[in-house]
């Protein structure tokens, strides 16, 4: 897979207000690279944008058509170009499955795997017309372990694994990558910020930092590694240093 420099590449980050989102702008904004912010909340959008040398902001509602193709011609009216996406919008759910809310799993599905598809389609003549392009999606490491009370989550989670296996394949023909990349239990506003940085909630399972998932996701950019499966324990700064080759 070929080592992408990240020095001037546009890429989109949706959920960039706050989080893993915000994060991983962050650290496109240290490697050189022209983040895009698309987020709901249109002030937190701001304040970043002033802190990240004016990136574009785009207060953007993912589940909305109209917004997501707005999205997309204002990083081309502004940059010309766009080379890379993450898709990291989403929303948590917590429920034993026997007393799931249907209504919010389906709003979560949308939100969570049809929003991120639709995302991936919307970037895709773009990056198509260029001859490469790279997506990185923010799934769970839940997936890999089915514990109880996040079925309805990780369920949505892991179609969004299957969506991004599947477009690698059938894009790879484009020069466009898909990778996917499972964090662990990290501290953000997430399910109302119920992990605080450097608990141990269970024996193993220590809650890592979103500058930490952040640093991975823009390795993920670079390399182009199909999954990135975060482990649990103790934060490994290694992990964020990408092999150059």
């Amino acid at each position: 897979m070929e080592f992408l420099d990240l020095a001037g590449k546009v890429v989109l980050v949706t959920g960039a207000s706050s989080g893993i989102g915000e994060a991983t702008a962050r650290a496109l904004h240290q490697a050189g690279a022209q983040p895009v912010l698309a987020a709901r909340r249109a002030d937190r959008l701001s304040q970043l944008s002033e802190q990240l040398g004016g990136a574009l902001a785009v207060p953007t509602d993912v589940t909305d058509a109209a917004a997501r193709a707005a999205l997309v011609q204002a990083a081309l009216d502004r940059h010309g170009r766009i080379d890379g996406l993450v898709n990291n919008a989403g929303v948590a759910l917590h429920a034993m499955l026997a007393e799931v809310d249907l209504a919010e799993f389906s709003s979560l599905l949308q939100l969570n795997v049809v929003s991120a598809l639709a995302m991936m389609q919307a970037v895709l003549p773009a990056m198509r017309s260029q001859g490469a392009g790279r997506i990185v999606n923010i799934s769970s490491g839940t997936t890999r372990m089915a514990p109880p009370t996040v079925g309805g989550y990780a369920a949505a989670k892991a179609a969004l694994n299957m969506l991004g296996e599947v477009a690698r394949k059938e894009w790879a023909a484009d020069g466009i990558v898909v990778s996917t990349v499972l964090p662990s239990l990290t501290a953000t506003e997430f399910g109302g910020g119920m992990y605080k940085l450097g608990d141990e909630i269970i024996p193993g399972f220590c809650v890592q930092s979103a500058d930490y998932v952040g640093r991975i996701v823009v390795r993920a950019l670079r390399t182009g590694e199909e999954f990135i499966d975060i482990p649990h324990g103790a934060e490994q700064p290694e992990l964020a240093d990408p092999p150059a080759g």
